[in-house]
């Protein structure tokens, strides 16, 4: 059973205000976007999670690695702890995403590149998390699952590099770079930012430590 520690439930508190004070910038705070209103604001969320992913997804290829030099099960617990968290913000981006493009481009989903590299990477986790569970021996199981998490990184980048990778007549997502934005959006999307990277922080740390428990446990 995990019971929390104060420093724990000090980290807990932070990070409820943060995404308390979060939401308070984006709702009341960020200024209106005049063709999209209020779907812009999903922008704060949209793009965080997105970077959570990728970073989640980071992870996974560090430990991956470390796993198949030292076959130390512990980065095993960590790649797959962070394949799940980086899973579910996937999904938030791949539900965001077709929310805000509903505004801003007139239809949810139209298979342009980065929504399509996107739920490719989404796919490949689904299928290593059906690994996970069907793989057989648990030896083989977290090896092949190290292999495939150090391949699915390379669509990461690709993801990110889409709108240079594709010509733009086929491009939904803007070619501005976020430096060109007014300093009202830019200020109030890094605190999101940093609001999702502790949350985040907090959420791998917790998975990784009710694995760990697991584990002991077997």
């Amino acid at each position: 059973m995990l019971i929390p520690n104060k420093k724990i439930r000090v980290g807990y508190v932070i990070m409820i205000l943060l995404m308390a004070a979060n939401l308070f910038n984006v709702l009341l705070k960020s200024p209106m976007h005049p063709a999209q209103q209020w779907a812009q604001k999903i922008f704060y969320y949209h793009v965080p999670s997105a970077w959570v992913a990728f970073l989640s997804f980071f992870v996974v290829l560090v430990a991956g690695i470390i796993f198949l030099k030292t076959r130390n099960y512990f980065w095993d617990r960590v790649g797959l702890a962070a394949a799940e968290i980086g899973t579910l913000f996937t999904i938030l981006v791949l539900i965001t995403g077709p929310i805000w493009a509903s505004a801003a481009w007139g239809k949810a989903w139209n298979w342009e590149p980065r929504l399509t590299t996107t739920l490719i990477l989404f796919l490949i986790y689904i299928g290593y998390f059906m690994l996970r569970e069907f793989g057989g021996a648990p030896e083989r199981v977290a090896r092949y699952a190290a292999i495939l998490g150090i391949i699915a990184f390379i669509d990461v980048p690709i993801i990110f590099m889409s709108v240079r990778l594709w010509a733009p007549e086929v491009q939904s997502h803007p070619q501005v770079e976020m430096a060109s934005q007014p300093a009202g959006i830019m200020s109030i999307f890094f605190f999101s930012l940093f609001t999702f990277t502790v949350l985040y922080s907090g959420m791998l740390w917790l998975r990784i430590r009710i694995l760990n428990l697991k584990a002991e446990n077997q």
